[in-house]
């Protein structure tokens, strides 16, 4: 069969601000009242993030949903473009050579989608084919990457898939809960797109992909649509969850290649928080070096979702040899992806 190659990526973030300057200019006076919020705030593990609506700035927390999907539209075009042209320039292809577009997002939803949009501003031909994954969370990036890989291997044409979320168009009135504490210290905005093209000599082939899902903790990890937009729900459960499952899904994803944990040479694992990490070094028996690029991402940009895998492996670019990329989201869901050199 025609090998799935990963040759291109691009992002775009929208304007940054501290983790500090929104807790002191925003949050601190919402959480007044409730103890170690703002100790868990702090101990996130981010410093900085990015965002199309800066609290400190533009309260939406009082926002119907219908506003905010207004103003996902305006905001999301500009970034979704950019980082699509930046892909297709790394990959040396132009608008008209892609036979799928690939939209991942849980954060804005609109008919005609983005995906349509973007699209005819891009310049990709009229027949393109089209796919929004939808509503999936942080995970996303990866099933949406499976789709794209195997529409190129059974056409033979390239494909771009972007992730694109914009969470702080979510943050919800205040209340007295150290669990919502905890995603409006995360969540962060971003686009984050690659190209995959047929059987290409350069790049990382997409070389296999393990999903679980634990039905049975479903309820850990939410993502509800509201009157006030959406609203996360999100278990410190969660890592408990894992460290049952990722042994298996690792052991699963590099034995049907005939690898081990010892020949990878680069992990992406999406940075849902300080612990998921840990578990994940922890269960997986990696040195804390390993985790170098997650750790980054998420103390550099937050969690951004499904953007947010794709923005580690862009910091693991120049590492040659195996690379496994790891996202978990609702569901509770957990994906693996191996990448190797083409």
């Amino acid at each position: 069969m025609t090998a799935a190659v990963v040759t291109g990526a691009g992002h775009a973030l929208p304007a940054r601000y501290e983790q500090g300057e929104v807790w002191d200019g925003y949050f601190a006076e919402k959480y007044a009242g409730l103890r170690a919020a703002e100790r868990v705030f702090r101990g996130a593990g981010v410093q900085s993030r990015h965002a199309v609506v800066n609290p400190v700035d533009e309260d939406v927390s009082q926002w119907g949903t219908g506003a905010r999907m207004e103003r996902f539209v305006t905001e999301a075009m500009p970034l979704g473009k950019q980082a699509v042209a930046a892909a297709l320039d790394g990959a040396g292809l132009a608008p008209g050579d892609v036979g799928l577009f690939a939209v991942a997002t849980c954060t804005g939803y609109a008919t005609p989608g983005i995906d349509i949009r973007l699209s005819s501003d891009l310049g990709m031909p009229l027949g393109l084919q089209r796919l929004l994954v939808g509503h999936m969370g942080c995970y996303a990036a990866l099933p949406g990457l499976a789709a794209v890989s195997d529409f190129v291997t059974a056409r033979s044409r390239p494909a771009v898939l972007l992730c694109l979320e914009l969470t702080s168009l979510h943050v919800q009135p205040a209340v007295a809960d150290l669990e919502q504490v905890v995603t409006h210290a995360l969540f962060s905005d971003a686009a984050a797109a690659v190209v995959v093209e047929p059987g290409a000599g350069r790049g990382r082939r997409v070389a296999g992909m393990v999903a679980r899902t634990d039905h049975a903790t479903a309820d850990h990890m939410t993502w509800d649509v509201t009157d006030l937009g959406f609203r996360m729900g999100l278990s410190p459960k969660v890592p408990d969850v894992l460290s049952r499952h990722v042994g298996g899904v690792v052991d699963e994803l590099l034995t049907e290649a005939g690898l081990r944990i010892e020949d990878v040479a680069g992990w992406a694992v999406h940075p849902g928080g300080p612990r998921i990490m840990d578990v994940v070094r922890d269960e997986l028996g990696l040195a804390e070096e390993q985790m170098t690029a997650s750790r980054r991402v998420l103390a550099e940009h937050g969690n951004c979702s499904s953007a947010t895998v794709l923005l580690v492996l862009e910091e693991l670019a120049d590492v040659d040899g195996p690379i496994v990329a790891m996202a978990f989201g609702p569901g509770l869901t957990l994906y693996a992806t191996l990448l190797l050199p083409a």
